[in-house]
């Protein structure tokens, strides 16, 4: 039996190898083989384990045999040699934790129990107000056994979370959620990158799912199915290398028995997250006019009417005793809104004590229920009594939660803004596509539309002028040009031809191109920027966990302030410490002294506290992204911010990165052909630029020289050296390709002329490729790169902004210089291999200063790890750069100026989002407790402080989208 261990899971390469035992008998020899289990419709996952304390085989197969009785484990491999074990189980049945406890109850230990593979899944979190909520949504996801990592996003309403599947599932998690008195939604889990919905027709009875589910196992590159009997639907994971989802459907169709036809047709789940949001914009907004119904009567009725002799005199009638029809109506106007329309302010408040926490909801409520039920006291001492005179505040309350949901309203309209960029992405995606089938000859048989989620790899796809592209290909007919501004923010269209790369969602302009696809699905650029956006929103910048630590002690603080600010008026009134014309007509010292403290409560709110950092990310990341500039994340950007000095690679990055040989020179007696092929031979089997562009010119050379082109020996031994060249045996012939550091390395001597050579075109910043064939240099290659048009004007704007920027290459020093002192670079560090850029960076760290490496992504990836900002330039589609902290779609230097400059305006914004949060409070707070009421008679009545707070947050928002209107500071000629 051959098996294969991928990712966790252990697959057999045949249905009826599983019942093979593992060693073959000889013939003649009976092996009585246990019966297997029977769980084929459940799902098996496999743990590899060390096992200590094996000293023999009989050790071995007591833990398999302990192993074998645990319900829920299918089969056990144990190496009796180095203790190895390959277990594979049922998740459902028995957890990895219990196979240990198992292993070592029966008297072995567990060496190695590795981290099991996590999982990750994104949730929608609804009900959240502040950065308090954030925080205990947190607090009760990592509360759950088998979480390892959550993250919650205020401003997204979203939580990624990270957990192991063998102890908790997603279930688990919204339930755990919930609990802590939010709401969730399963938006997407980690399986979903490759898995396909389809509606099944024609199924009528359990023997048909069976029969439809045993078609699509059995199909090459299915990897799970999962059917849904009541829903008629059924879901595939598959490999995308070997099949897709029109196959699937194909497959389906071909389990028709008879009579019986099944039809299978995509089914796409519902996009909720834009209802949603529709959703609750339209609650915010009824919820205020319903409040708005009850509490502008009740404001006429109590500041307006009264003023108005002798239209407001009917409002002073006495019912009994001392209570009025204007406190009547009311109270009876108030309650509505205090107790229905406030509704959601108990709710939220209850789930935030039951946590031991505090939030929004909490001041609200404190604030309202302190106005209300104070009214309620004066409306019954009212009645009761026929002297007593009192103010009620039920104005308070109702204009009070009236502001507050209007503020509410207004900030999630403007959310919705924040993200706008990021939508603009997802919906570039065209929803049909031309399918073209050709027969052997290239010819077109027939064109058919289909749905864009129907392609598959391989497909090929017709194009016409004025369409999008629907996914990443490769262009294999056809010439046009294709708009990619709104992938990669570069205004002119670009030539495409055969063999071109072409990039989902970008616009073809006037020819009619026949496309290859190579990237389908989630793997495409389009979708991965928008799984790093998304990922980079939901990231939490160091510079937010300010908010945060203030959040914690915050709400507390206030409540202590608003009783202090309470007893600080009611006090000295009670003693007669301050002057009785203080207090207004119609309101006694205990009156006024409770709206101070109400007003100290509202207004000191720290909704806009929570949104002040998240808003700004997401406005930012998404506006990069529309612009060729993928950040990840708050973190990236902050550290962007900081940078003081820029490193360049200099191939690829500062020069165009397609060198060409502009001379080759002979140095001994070989004949030009030999010199040629034996280069040739050498070079063909390198990646690098430089060698793809010597064995180009030496086949046209070699052309042009021999009679015909002849076969070239294939190098034996081929070896690379990294950041000097290649080795390897041609024939009988040892050949090295490189530059002098290979040669040295190799005791290869370089003449008087060789010498000469090089200097000359050193100077003339290009590099010499030497070849040494048995140890003698046979000849040279000059090679030059030409510096990108645009790297001079950036490097001189990375001077303007306070930025040094520093070469470092792998190439000669003479060159080095050259390409250097031609961009206006006064720094450079030559002839480093990739650790020893690595290496620069960590000195430079050392002494303090902030780096950001530029570079390609490829050979430059230690670099762009130990730097502070990795930016990875020149990704085209292939977006997903782990070591990177920014991709810069577009090979154009000027964004390297675009990232640095955006995180500077955006950390700047932030902080004057900090400015707009905190503003309100600091000058709000002292004015609602009474300072400048005994100076100059100003006071805060609770109804306007809670006007303050809703600013705050709608300030804070907007704020943030005023980054929308970011520029880039330089423009491309091209442009």
């Amino acid at each position: 039996m051959s098996l294969i261990i991928q990712n966790g899971k252990m697959e057999a390469n045949g249905r009826a190898d599983l019942k093979a035992p593992l060693l073959q008998p000889p013939d003649g020899v009976a092996i009585a083989v246990p019966k297997e289990k029977d769980h084929r419709d459940k799902k098996l996952k496999t743990i590899k384990l060390k096992i200590g304390d094996i000293k023999c085989s009989s050790c071995a197969t007591s833990i398999e045999s302990v192993l074998g009785e645990l319900n829920g484990v299918e089969r056990t491999i144990v190496s009796p040699l180095d203790g190895h074990a390959a277990i594979s189980y049922i998740p459902d049945l028995v957890t990895a934790q219990k196979i240990r406890e198992t292993i070592e109850g029966a008297g072995f230990s567990v060496d190695e129990f590795p981290e099991q593979e996590m999982s990750v899944c994104r949730l929608r979190i609804k009900g959240m107000a502040c950065t308090s909520c954030s925080e205990s949504v947190e607090r009760a996801l990592l509360m759950v056994n088998g979480i390892k990592k959550a993250v919650v996003g205020l401003a997204l309403e979203e939580a990624k979370i990270h957990f192991d599947q063998n102890l908790t599932d997603t279930d688990h998690i919204i339930e755990a959620v919930e609990d802590a008195g939010f709401g969730a939604e399963l938006i997407s889990s980690g399986n979903d990158m490759n898995k396909v919905h389809l509606k099944i027709e024609g199924v009528n009875s359990i023997e048909d799912a069976t029969t439809i589910q045993a078609f699509l196992e059995s199909s090459q590159g299915v990897n799970h199915v999962e059917m849904d009997l009541a829903e008629h639907k059924v879901t595939i994971n598959y490999d995308p290398d070997l099949t897709g989802p029109r196959s699937l459907i194909q497959r389906v169709e071909e389990a028709s028995l008879g009579p019986i036809i099944y039809h299978a047709s995509l089914y796409v789940p519902p996009r909720r997250r834009e209802t949603e949001k529709l959703q609750e914009i339209r609650t915010y907004r009824n919820q205020f006019f319903m409040s708005c119904l009850f509490s502008v009567p009740v404001f006429l009725f109590s500041m307006v009417l009264p003023m108005l002799h002798p239209y407001g005199n009917w409002l002073e009638y006495r019912i009994q005793n001392m209570l009025s029809i204007g406190m009547l109506l009311r109270w009876i106007l108030c309650t509505p809104v205090q107790f229905i329309v406030g509704r959601r302010f108990y709710v939220g408040s209850y789930h935030a004590l039951r946590r031991k926490s505090a939030n929004m909801d909490v001041l609200v409520a404190l604030g309202t229920n302190a106005a209300y039920f104070y009214s309620v006291y004066i409306v019954i001492k009212a009645m009761t009594s026929k002297k007593f005179e009192g103010q009620d505040f039920f104005e308070t309350s109702a204009m009070l939660i009236s502001f507050i949901l209007l503020g509410k309203y207004l900030e999630v309209l403007a959310k919705g803004k924040t993200s706008d960029a990021l939508a603009k992405l997802t919906e570039l995606s065209p929803e049909t596509a031309y399918l073209i089938t050709r027969d052997s000859d290239g010819n077109v048989v027939s064109e058919m539309e289909i749905s864009t989620e129907l392609i598959q790899r391989n497909d090929v796809i017709k194009i016409v002028p004025g369409a999008k592209v629907p996914v990443d290909g490769i262009v294999i007919d056809g010439q046009s040009h294709v708009n990619e501004s709104m992938i990669t923010g570069e205004a002119r269209p670009i030539a495409k031809r055969p063999g071109d790369k072409v990039i989902g969602g970008t616009m073809n302009e006037n020819g009619c191109l026949l496309v290859k696809a190579t990237h389908v699905g989630s793997e495409t650029a389009l979708s991965q920027i928008v799984q790093l956006v998304e990922a980079a929103q939901l990231a939490r910048a160091p510079v937010q966990k300010l908010a945060d630590q203030i959040s914690k002690f915050f709400v507390p603080t206030v409540v202590i302030a608003a009783f202090i600010t309470w007893l600080g008026w009611f006090i000295p009134g009670e003693a007669g410490l301050y002057p009785s014309h203080w207090i207004p007509k119609a309101m006694d010292g205990f009156e006024l002294a409770l709206q101070f403290g109400i007003s100290v409560l509202v207004v000191a709110c720290p909704c806009a506290l929570g949104l002040a950092t998240p808003t700004a990310v997401m406005v930012a990341t998404g506006k990069g992204a529309s612009q060729g500039v993928l950040i990840k994340g708050g973190d990236a950007l902050e550290k962007a911010y900081k940078v003081k000095t820029v490193i360049f690679d200099k191939t690829g990055t500062l020069t165009v990165g397609k060198p060409v040989v502009v001379s080759a020179v002979l140095f001994s007696s070989f004949s030009m052909e030999e010199f040629c092929d034996m280069a040739t031979a050498a070079e063909v089997n390198s990646e690098h630029p430089i060698a793809k562009a010597v064995v180009e010119h030496a086949k046209r050379l070699r052309q042009k020289v021999g009679s015909s082109a002849v076969h070239v020996a294939e190098a034996k031994d081929f070896e690379v050296h990294t950041g000097a060249g290649v080795s390897g045996k041609v024939g009988e012939k040892m050949v090295l390709v490189g530059n002098k550091r290979l040669m040295r390395a190799c005791n290869v001597t370089i003449g008087t002329e060789v010498e000469n050579y090089i200097s000359e075109n050193e100077q003339l910043a290009r590099t010499c490729v030497l070849v040494s064939i048995d140890g003698k240099i046979a000849g040279a290659f000059a090679v030059t790169d030409p510096v990108k048009p645009e790297a001079g004007r950036v490097i001189s704007y990375l001077h303007s902004m306070g930025i040094s920027a520093i070469m470092v290459t792998g190439d000669n020093w003479a060159t080095a210089a050259a390409i250097a002192k031609e961009v206006g670079i006064g720094k450079v560090f030559a002839e480093t291999d990739p650790m020893g850029k690595a290496d620069r960076i960590k000195d430079l760290q050392g002494k303090g200063i902030t780096v950001a490496m530029v570079g390609d992504g490829i050979n430059d990836s230690p670099a762009l790890v130990a730097a502070d900002v990795g930016m990875a330039i020149g990704a085209g589609t292939d977006v997903a750069i782990e070591a990177a902290d920014i991709v810069l779609i577009k090979s154009n230097l000027e964004d390297v100026v675009t990232a640095i400059d955006l995180s500077r305006k955006t950390i700047l914004r932030i902080r004057l989002n900090y400015v707009w949060a905190l503003g309100y409070n600091i000058l709000g707070m002292p004015i609602a407790a009474g300072i400048l009421y005994p100076f100059i008679g100003i006071r805060l009545p609770p109804w306007l402080a809670g006007a303050c707070m809703a600013a705050s947050s709608i300030s804070v928002v907007c704020s943030s989208l005023l980054l929308q209107s970011y520029k880039k500071p330089l423009h491309s000629a091209n442009s």
